[in-house]
């Protein structure tokens, strides 16, 4: 069986007696021709049956019509919305979206930053999870083309768009307040993280402006997983439940958390109430169902796509951060402290 090779660029220039890069120049409309020369570049397309590579042609204008997406996880479903949201902007826009999952790893958010530099797609929004040594910043100065969501990147000059992670924190603080709680557990990641910081600042000032300097909070941090949420669990049990209430800083935590309380015996909110964050996976499911934090997470992953496409990339602009709106979804998760 022979296969039937694909008619070239080559074959239509040698048949119209013109050169390849005439061929090329006509077809992307950056040559104008005498009308005989076009007519027989036309005949020749038309005879060869040739059909453009539109991915070529697009590449020989210095763009791909191609934006790329990293992210740590397409598993967790935060992030599996999140891509969901770009993609569905893209497609408005007629763009295509090359996805890359990092497995949270810093090696391959290297890599895939490099790909701006070999013009395999046209920019970037870049979703990372875990604190940079500035090697991530570095690259992303020197590249450019890169929005950055959800989380920071210090140092990066970049656009960058976050949800209010101060105001998620002092929601949940003001809805423990409520009930009484002044002994709280913030379970997080790491304090060098944007979203950690911001989320338990704001939920110790507003603990603070409830009850003064009599309160107690207590933090855990690691990694926003639902195995650290096991171990947070196993360790607030370990230690005797000192606090009352807990403000786990994300669905995968508190899935990882409630798992735990549910084998050990542990009832929400009899003996402690929780308060989760992100509001992406089934908390309303939940027995009782979960109190949260809920993120605009559809309207991050549609923002960052339009944030790449307005940022004027070849001029000085001043550098933007954005914040989006977070609002707190009750269910029946949080009750008065349990008397000890």
């Amino acid at each position: 069986m022979t296969t039937r090779r694909v008619t070239g660029l080559k074959d239509v220039a040698r048949a119209a007696g013109v050169s390849v890069t005439t061929v090329s120049r006509l077809l992307n409309g950056s040559l104008d021709l005498p009308s005989e020369t076009k007519k027989r570049i036309s005949d020749a397309i038309r005879d060869l049956n040739y059909q453009p590579n539109p991915h070529a042609r697009r590449l020989s204008r210095g763009r791909s019509d191609t934006i790329g997406l990293v992210v740590p996880d397409i598993a967790n479903p935060f992030f599996a919305t999140l891509v969901a949201a770009v993609e569905e902007e893209a497609d408005t826009r007629g763009l295509a979206v090359s996805l890359y999952a990092t497995l949270n790893r810093a090696g391959r958010e290297v890599a895939y930053l490099q790909l701006i530099e070999r013009n395999h797609v046209d920019g970037l929004i870049f979703v990372t999870n875990h604190p940079d040594d500035g090697q991530l910043a570095t690259l992303i100065n020197r590249t450019g083309k890169v929005v950055i969501a959800d989380e920071d990147v210090p140092g990066a000059q970049a656009p960058k768009l976050f949800c209010d992670n101060e105001l998620g924190g002092a929601l949940a603080g003001r809805h423990l307040a409520e009930f009484g709680h002044r002994d709280v557990l913030f379970v997080g990641g790491p304090q060098a993280m944007i979203s950690s910081r911001r989320r338990s600042n704001g939920l110790e000032r507003t603990l603070r402006d409830a009850f003064g300097e009599d309160i107690r909070l207590l933090k855990y941090a690691g990694d926003y997983t639902v195995a650290f949420g096991r171990q947070a669990a196993k360790r607030f049990i370990e230690e005797g439940r000192p606090a009352t209430a807990i403000f786990a800083s994300s669905d995968e935590i508190a899935i990882g958390m409630i798992e735990v309380f549910r084998d050990q015996g542990v009832s929400v909110p009899d003996d402690v109430s929780v308060i989760g964050f992100d509001d992406v996976g089934p908390l309303h499911l939940f027995g009782p169902p979960m109190t949260a934090i809920r993120q605009p997470v559809r309207a991050i992953g549609g923002r960052a796509l339009s944030l790449l496409l307005e940022t004027n990339w070849q001029g000085k602009q001043a550098l933007v951060e954005e914040l989006l709106p977070v609002e707190i979804v009750v269910r029946k998760s949080v009750a008065p402290p349990a008397k000890r």
